[in-house]
């Protein structure tokens, strides 16, 4: 099962940057979202 893994890991390395990303930019608009009518 850790072979499967690493070789799912290896292949789609590129994707699972733009994913992290990608949520990593969901998660900033997420909190702004929230924060923003505090500010208001």
């Amino acid at each position: 099962m850790t072979e499967d893994i690493k070789a799912a890991l290896s292949r789609s390395r590129d994707t699972l940057l733009a994913d992290a990303v990608g949520a990593a930019a969901l998660a900033i608009l997420l909190v702004g979202g929230l924060g923003l009518p505090h500010l208001i």
